[in-house]
């Protein structure tokens, strides 16, 4: 693309190991569609000062078109603060209040890779979202909220559960879309299910074997709904794409293409 090689700069601070995985991930796919990947694995002790300065360094690089710090960071370290210094315009996670607002207007640049990977989703098995009952299970600024908007963007009417709502498993019962963005692992059973529904699970935890799972018991309600999407292997690899999706665009915005 006019001699320009996009850039994706990866900051990971200590050695959680799921968030190793999808650092991994991440630089996988950059290999796999010729992008530019840099990774930053500070140790746990890293100070805000020095992430921060990180970051800004990340900002002025002209080669580098998206900063990525994967969360969660150091319990001393403060998410919010590192997330408001990255350039909007190289926020490949949509998560700057700059991007946050723009996604709640409809205008925007960027969209949170995993409730844009759910969306795309939706739009490949061609199922319609406007008119439907669309039911969200978390309420986190990087999936239940953005999610939330999106399905509100495609005139789906939207419910949005967590752990202070009542009657739950009616609500849950009532959708045509149920997302599950909980982080408890099989924690939406059949019961809570409506017989036809599409069931996206975003979660990634693990069961009482130490297996990979989701936040939906898949076994028992599969074959209740019309469609359902696996752990592993369902929304992240779609979650994967769209980040570099977002590079992609990041660096046509930052070279005027």
């Amino acid at each position: 693309m006019h001699g320009i090689t996009p850039g994706l700069a990866v900051v990971i601070v200590g050695d959680d190991p799921a968030s190793r995985v999808y650092v991994n991930n991440k630089k996988k796919a950059c290999e796999v569609v010729g992008f530019k990947s840099e990774e930053y694995a500070l140790p746990a002790s890293t100070t805000q000062e020095e992430l921060l300065e990180l970051v800004n360094t990340l900002n002025n690089k002209s080669d580098i078109n998206g900063i990525l710090v994967q969360l969660p960071l150091p319990e001393h370290l403060d998410d919010k603060a590192v997330i408001e210094a990255i350039n909007p315009q190289k926020d490949v996670d949509a998560f700057h209040a700059v991007n946050v607002g723009k996604i709640m207007l409809g205008e925007y640049d960027f969209l949170p890779c995993t409730p844009s990977g759910v969306m795309e989703m939706l739009h490949a098995y061609d199922i319609p979202v406007s008119g439907k009952n669309c039911v969200v299970i978390g309420r986190s600024n990087i999936v239940g909220k953005p999610m939330a908007m999106l399905l509100l963007h495609e005139n789906g009417t939207v419910t949005i559960c967590h752990s202070r709502t009542q009657n739950l498993t009616e609500v849950c019962k009532e959708a045509d879309i149920l997302v599950a963005a909980v982080g408890k692992p099989k924690f939406v059973t059949a019961d809570m299910v409506k017989e036809g529904a599409v069931v996206i699970d975003v979660g990634m935890d693990r069961d009482e074997n130490g297996k990979l799972c989701g936040d939906v018991d898949f076994e028992n309600v599969k074959d209740k709904c019309s469609y359902i999407t696996p752990v592993p292997g369902g929304v992240g690899p779609m979650t994967i794409s769209t980040l570099m999706k977002n590079t992609l665009k990041a660096c046509k915005i930052q070279n005027n293409l």
